[in-house]
């Protein structure tokens, strides 16, 4: 897994995400064995060494562990699972896309693939910052570099996230709804199901109590792939999609290759490739290509009538930066269920900033109360809650990544003198000063929902937009991590 080990490591034992000490796992090491036992020391630089009792030191072997055996691991990796995450390498990316230029020179079109590429913003965000550039002339770079390489359509995602904040919406109404009804448990809170890293831990950590909890409707990246595998590929006829995805976290590698998201139809996979903006960074470097010299190339809107092209008009939702859901659903819900028409969302941090709750409030009572939670040590304790009966909570807008998807496992790392608090200050201000993308108001989306999924019979419009969860078996080895 060259290119992703030394990414991905553990931070003061309470969260996944910043590289601090390094994650370690046990080995079978052959030593002698005596009566009263040996002790351990640990050096200043980590390292460990067991002490005999005649003194003598013998250092205890360090393993690396990968990231696919950290965002596969149930106490230990399948080889499918390895195989899987190989795929979605920045070097399979470019084999893909050399092979394509090959067929084509050698006359060769039929065989070669149609590759779209699909940005999402939180990664065009880390490379303005990385590059120091506006968001539209990032992403007008980068869309130039991705032709460059040999893409033949690059895509903006912002209808595949309205898809899933107005799925989401519809959602939640419905579970609670439904937990006014008699014999009906485990609907609410409901929790956000866009961050894969969250949903990998609740499937292997906590498999049947949690997942119920989990929103079934599926994520920005994964509503894409359905867009582009079913309606596109349509539209363009019979050509074999190869389907990108930019993103700010390895996470998303692993949910694309998820067997729940394989097109039968198609026989491959909604997303095919994601590559993050910390791997397009290596690459530029890589091939010593400075993004800012790039030609500046247009999107593609291959939805529209027209198939129309245009620079890249990058726009945000309301509310977090990782997309929003907290906000939009709570809009939503408090005009459905109460009739409360453009309500005041003010947070209030709890434990610390990013566990933050609002509340929505009408003569002394509380109607709903909805939280964000961002980072392993606040889910932990929203799990605990839930396992002790004592949350109140209607929603839980849940992230892996501390600060949320602007801060992802994969967002370009602080250059120069700039910590990753400064950064991630910086990418939000920058966030906030985006237009902003109302869903229900997006003449695209609408129009998109309609000729796309109106029609279709339940199945099929379910199966574009929602997925379903699996309890992972746990395995009884020393790589268990209780939480």
């Amino acid at each position: 897994m060259s290119g992703f080990s030394g990414v991905l490591q553990l931070t003061d034992l309470d969260d996944f995400i910043t590289p601090s000490q390094e994650c370690i796992k046990p080995v079978k090491i052959e030593k002698s064995h005596t009566g009263t036992g040996a002790k351990i020391s640990i050096q200043e630089d980590g390292s460990y060494f067991q002490i005999e009792e005649d003194g003598h030191k013998q250092k205890l072997q360090k393993v690396e562990i990968t990231l696919s055996d950290c965002l596969a691991c149930s106490g230990c990796i399948t080889s499918a699972e390895t195989v899987l995450v190989t795929q979605q390498s920045q070097e399979e990316l470019l084999r893909v896309l050399e092979e394509n230029k090959k067929l084509r020179l050698d006359g060769k079109e039929g065989e070669a693939k149609f590759i779209i590429v699909s940005v999402s913003v939180q990664p065009l965000l880390s490379l303005a910052v990385r590059y120091d550039m506006t968001p539209e002339e990032t992403g007008s770079r980068l869309a130039g570099y991705f032709k460059h390489l040999g893409a033949d359509m690059i895509v903006d995602m912002t209808v595949a996230e309205n898809f899933a904040l107005l799925e989401s919406q519809k959602e939640f109404v419905h579970r609670y709804l439904s937990s006014t009804k008699d014999n009906v448990k485990n609907v609410l809170p409901m929790l956000a199901s866009s961050c894969p890293g969250w949903v990998c831990y609740a499937e292997k950590t906590h498999g049947n109590f949690i997942l119920p909890y989990i929103s079934v409707t599926k994520s920005p990246q994964q509503i894409m792939g359905s867009l582009i595998k079913d309606w596109v590929s349509r539209n363009l006829g019979e050509k074999s999609i190869y389907h990108v995805t930019v993103m700010p976290c390895y996470d998303k590698k692993l949910e694309a290759a998820r067997e729940d998201f394989f097109n039968t139809t198609t026989e491959s996979r909604d997303v095919d490739c994601v590559i993050t903006a910390i791997e397009i960074e290596q690459m530029l470097q890589s091939s010593d290509i400075q993004l800012s010299e790039m030609d500046k190339a247009m999107y593609s809107e291959p939805w529209k009538k027209d198939g129309s092209e245009d620079l890249p008009i990058v726009k945000r939702h309301i509310g977090s930066g990782s997309g929003g859901y907290a906000d939009h659903i709570f809009h939503y819900a408090a005009k459905e269920l109460f009739v409360i028409d453009d309500p005041q969302l003010v947070y209030k941090n709890l434990r610390n900033p990013d566990f933050r709750e609002v509340l929505l409030e009408k003569d002394g009572k509380v109607l709903l109360r909805f939280a964000i939670a961002n980072g392993f040590r606040n889910i932990q304790n929203l799990v605990q809650k839930l396992k002790r009966g004592k949350s109140q909570y209607h929603y839980v807008e849940v992230m892996a990544c501390p600060s949320g998807c602007l801060n992802g496992g994969a967002q370009v790392r602080p250059h120069g003198d700039m910590n990753l608090k400064e950064l991630t200050v910086k990418l939000e201000r920058l966030y906030t000063s985006l237009p902003i993308e109302i869903p229900d108001e997006s003449k695209v989306t609408q129009e998109l929902y309609k000729t796309w999924l109106q029609g279709q019979d339940s199945d099929k419009a379910g199966s574009v937009l929602h997925t379903t969860y699996h309890a992972v078996e746990k395995l009884n080895t020393a790589l268990n991590i209780k939480w």
